[in-house]
């Protein structure tokens, strides 16, 4: 079975690095903010242990995704 859908090109690789930064920066920023007030004696190392255990399927498996198809739709839109 084949797909008569048209596929667009992939995002360069400096476009996918500003869509994961535009993911991360935000949900590391909130991040560290929500687990401030029951962390703030733990270790730096800890700190971004627990948060890099959060951030990053979030990241992955939400966000980023999410941005991709919001950036396939605009380029769509644009070149459209």
């Amino acid at each position: 079975m084949t797909d008569s859908t048209p596929r667009m090109a992939a995002p360069s690789v400096h476009i996918r690095a500003i869509i994961t930064w535009t993911a991360i920066f935000p949900l590391v920023t909130m991040g560290f903010y929500a687990i401030r007030p029951f962390a703030s004696d733990w270790s730096p190392i800890l700190r971004a242990f627990v948060l890099s255990i959060v951030v990053v399927p979030l990241a992955v498996y939400l966000v980023v995704p999410n941005l991709m198809r919001l950036y396939g739709k605009l380029s769509v839109k644009k070149n459209g």
